[in-house]
């Protein structure tokens, strides 16, 4: 790694947190906002609204919410880039301020246009909303579960200072924690940040002294973490019975694009091939050189020393790409010569790994932390997925349609990260490094398919607990958190006591505006395995197919973009095809070791 600081520059939306365009462009949109709010309010139910006033309306709500996720974009990275700074925390929270005021000024007319397609449904099919069609129909299939005006309003101002601000209290108080560790026979204190990076370190006593470290922090602040997780999830529970959802994940279902029946189909898959994961941690048990794994040992990849220069892997990233797609390449390219990464270690940087898009600047910046090594190449190629993503659909979809679902989010980067390995593999000539490349691909889908679905089981153990009335303290949430971790690790992996507080260090356990998290990233690495064996199939003419996927974003559910490269996701045996190709690379793995 250069030893110049890779970080992102963010000038290009504002200077600094005290930029005065901030405020100007701030009371610009909450100006708009009131006047949208004024011209439209009481009338969007009346026999003169018609399709095309509604399109105008989309319209005018489309440029103040990307006006809004620009500075979203700025305050966000700039506090994830350092947590402890004063003045980044502040910004943040005058972001949060600013987001709550104009949402809760919309709300009257999302309500009003929400009632008007469920009492109008042939408005969807209008020809002047067909850019639309998409995004009103999950208006519509949210509606039922809308509260009146005020309700909404309050429930905002609740959110701010309630669910959000204890996420923001826990990201805050983690991020400044330090850990006492021993480093070949040398003490030293580190940042709680580092503990994820520090989990790969190929010396186990290094990982032991850093993993009992990390679980004795959570453990001594246990109170905090499961008070924390009680009150953020208790308030779903009641927001969700309160808007008469079927059950707390039902929200995401609809956001999702998906069905209880599909994601049951999926998880029901991944406990007939826990099997198939069991055969991978053997070769892990082997390749380490252990009696038996323990907790330390599961996140650990195969040690590459192999030294990689900031250019280098630049370069790497960027190459694949190019020989996949020219225009995959261009926007690689373009990502790094806009400086739009944080690659770089500091203090007070948060942990999280993450691509942020920015729909008026059709891009996205990437947050990671890299180590100079050949390892850091298909994790930063995976994030770069991400940015690859986001360039095609903020150039070819309106604001309300470029996200696409968090089923399908995460389909260029994982995409991206099979390419890289493809290509790794083919210019490796050494049995060993081939083994490594292997290896390390199979427990980063590992980690996606099997462990995320631990986490999922765990989430909704968590919500019927609270359902069914228990009070959930550290030891109760530590309880169901084992349970759930060992349907996927059985008798495989030896854990020590302080490992069941693992629970507290994952964040996405307390994000209060995403419930159930972890199964979009079952859903996407299955999918994105069955898609890849299309491609191997197909070659060249998959690609247009998978560029016309990636451009479509969020204009289409997820079942209509599996049929553009001919997948059906709706099919109950679809999964079992990404979980073929996971099976069959643990077969050649196996054959390596021989």
């Amino acid at each position: 790694m250069s030893e110049k600081e890779i970080a992102w520059d963010l000038t290009e939306i504002f200077l600094s947190c005290e930029d005065p365009e901030i405020s100007k462009t701030m009371n610009a949109l909450l100006e708009k906002t009131d006047e949208i709010a004024n011209q439209y309010k009481g009338k969007i139910n009346k026999s003169n609204f018609t399709a095309q006033i509604l399109h105008d309306l989309l319209e005018k709500q489309e440029e103040i919410l990307a006006g809004v996720e620009e500075i979203q974009v700025f305050s966000e990275n700039k506090f994830y880039a350092n947590t402890s700074l004063p003045e980044t925390k502040a910004f943040y929270n005058k972001f949060m301020d600013f987001k709550s005021s104009i949402l809760k000024k919309l709300t009257t007319l999302d309500l009003e246009v929400g009632k008007l397609v469920d009492q109008n449904p042939q408005l969807i099919h209008e020809d002047i909303l067909g850019n639309y069609k998409n995004y009103l129909e999950k208006v519509m299939k949210k509606f039922p579960y809308k509260l009146p005006e005020r309700e909404e309003q309050l429930i905002l101002e609740k959110d701010q200072f309630g669910a959000n601000a204890w996420q923001q209290f826990r990201d805050s108080w983690i991020s400044t924690k330090k850990l006492k560790i021993t480093v070949e026979g040398e003490e030293k204190i580190i940042s709680a940040s580092k503990f994820g990076s520090l989990m790969q370190d190929p010396d186990r006593k290094t990982r032991i002294s850093v993993f009992q470290s990390y679980c004795d922090l959570l453990r001594r602040d246990e109170e905090i973490y499961s008070t924390i997780l009680r009150n953020i999830c208790g308030d779903w529970v009641k927001t969700s019975n309160h808007r008469r959802y079927e059950s707390p994940i039902h929200q995401s279902l609809i956001n999702n694009e998906t069905t209880r029946d599909i994601i049951n189909n999926m998880m029901r898959i991944i406990e007939e091939n826990v099997e198939v994961y069991q055969r991978f941690l053997k070769i892990k048990k082997k390749l380490l050189n252990l009696p038996i794994l323990g907790g330390v040992d599961t996140k650990v990849y195969l040690p590459s020393k192999k030294i990689s220069t900031w250019d280098e892997t630049k370069d790497s990233i960027i190459q694949v790409y190019d020989m996949f797609d020219k225009t995959f390449g261009e926007f690689a390219q373009d990502i790094f010569n806009r400086n739009h990464i944080d690659a770089s270690a500091r203090e007070g940087k948060t942990a999280m790994v993450l691509s942020n898009p920015w729909y008026k600047g059709k891009s996205s910046f990437i947050l990671t932390t890299l180590k100079g090594l050949l390892a850091d190449i298909v994790p930063l190629t995976h994030e770069v997925g991400h940015g690859i993503h986001f360039y095609f659909s903020s150039r070819e979809q309106t604001f309300f349609n470029y996200m696409p679902s968090f089923t399908m989010m995460e389909t260029a980067s994982i995409f991206g990260e099979l390419l890289m390995t493809e290509y790794l593999l083919e210019n490796t000539r050494k049995s060993g490094e081939k083994i490594t490349l292997l290896y390390n691909q199979l427990d980063r889908a590992g980690t996606a398919i099997f462990r995320s679905s631990a986490r999922m089981w765990f989430e909704q153990s968590i919500y019927d607990a609270i359902m069914n009335g228990e009070f959930l303290d550290g030891k109760t949430i530590s309880k169901y958190w084992c349970a759930a971790r060992d349907k996927i690790y059985r008798d495989s992996v030896e854990w020590d006591d302080e490992s069941k507080w693992e629970w507290a260090g994952i964040d996405q356990f307390f994000f209060p505006e995403i419930r159930f998290y972890n199964y979009p990233y079952i859903y996407a690495q299955l999918f994105v395995y069955a898609l890849y064996r299309t491609y191997k199939k197909e070659g060249e003419h998959f690609v247009q197919k998978f560029k016309s996927l990636l451009s479509a974003g969020g204009s289409l559910s997820p079942e209509e973009l599996g049929k553009i490269v001919d997948l059906d996701i709706s099919n109950p045996k679809f999964w079992q095809l990404g979980m073929k190709q996971y099976e069959e690379w643990v077969t050649e793995l196996e054959k390596l070791i021989k």
